[in-house]
């Protein structure tokens, strides 16, 4: 949790600030050495940050993303995580844009404490919806450049760690403004090739399925059988098996893994927001 505003104190000056950078920037990219040069200016010489991409314009998998580093357990997080996640496709108007205007930027606060800081863009904010206590509309430019994470936005992120939240400018109702988070699609496609769908434990369509059971799944023009596992190592090698993954907490998310091989090349390599069709056979 960050300092209320007013500033820190001194204990809370010796905690470690982490913050978590999630951006469609690809993996070396020159624009995270010029965001990461920009939060550095303003952070304290102690901050420490960790990089994550996703795919451009892939706010689901943000949304994945933020969910499932905001929502970690305290155990797995430093006291003074912040994140900051910039995916703005500029979709939320089709109409050309004068002066670079993008989609606005937000801040909200989950339940466990943890600050958000986010461009309010697609499905960005939805897999956390149900989870902030607080959202606020930001006071920064929204137009005047095309790389805003960098020229505006590091600024709000140092603001916000020192305890200086006087960026607010309006109280907004999460579920007025933001989506709920699409059902059955591929949420997140991992270095590994396994599929996290945004399919959860205890959803209809999976409750009753039990291990060892055999499905028929379609995602785009694609059909593949797969095994019900109850982890990635149930399965013989080179199995495409479908199974609650390690994503999620306490509710997680189903995901196809392929034991010794890649489940995104085994349907095709599909992309995040792909739907996904099951049926047992």
């Amino acid at each position: 949790m960050l300092p209320e505003a007013g500033g820190a104190t001194e204990s809370e000056e010796r905690l470690l600030t982490f913050v978590h950078i999630i951006c469609d920037y690809a993996p070396g990219d020159m624009a995270w050495a010029e965001v990461t040069a920009a939060l550095t200016a303003v952070l304290p010489e102690s901050a420490r940050m960790h990089l994550t991409a996703v795919g451009s314009f892939e706010t689901i998998a943000q949304g994945f993303v933020i969910a499932q580093l905001g929502l970690a357990e305290e155990r797995l997080r430093p006291g003074r995580t912040i994140i900051f996640a910039n995916c703005a496709p500029r979709k939320d108007r089709q109409a050309a844009r004068r002066n670079n205007e993008g989609e606005g930027l937000l801040f909200g606060t989950l339940k466990n404490g943890v600050p958000v800081i986010a461009v309010n863009s697609g499905f960005s904010l939805s897999f956390v919806r149900d989870d902030l206590v607080e959202l606020w509309s930001v006071d920064v430019r929204d137009d005047g450049s095309q790389f805003r994470s960098r020229d505006y936005f590091p600024e709000i992120v140092g603001r916000a760690v020192s305890g200086d939240v006087s960026f607010r400018r309006q109280r907004l109702e999460p579920f007025s403004v933001i989506p709920e988070p699409p059902s059955q699609v591929i949420g997140y496609v991992d270095s590994f090739g396994n599929l996290k769908t945004t399919i959860r434990a205890g959803d209809p369509g999976v409750s009753a399925l039990e291990s060892g059971a055999r499905i028929r799944a379609v995602i785009g023009n694609i059909t593949r059988t797969a095994t019900v596992a109850t982890g990635s190592f149930n399965v013989m090698e080179g199995d495409l098996a479908f199974a609650p993954g390690s994503s999620g907490h306490s509710r997680r998310f189903w995901e196809f893994f392929q034991r010794g091989g890649s489940a995104w090349a085994d349907f095709g390599r599909p992309p995040v927001g792909a739907k996904i069709a099951i049926e047992t056979i």
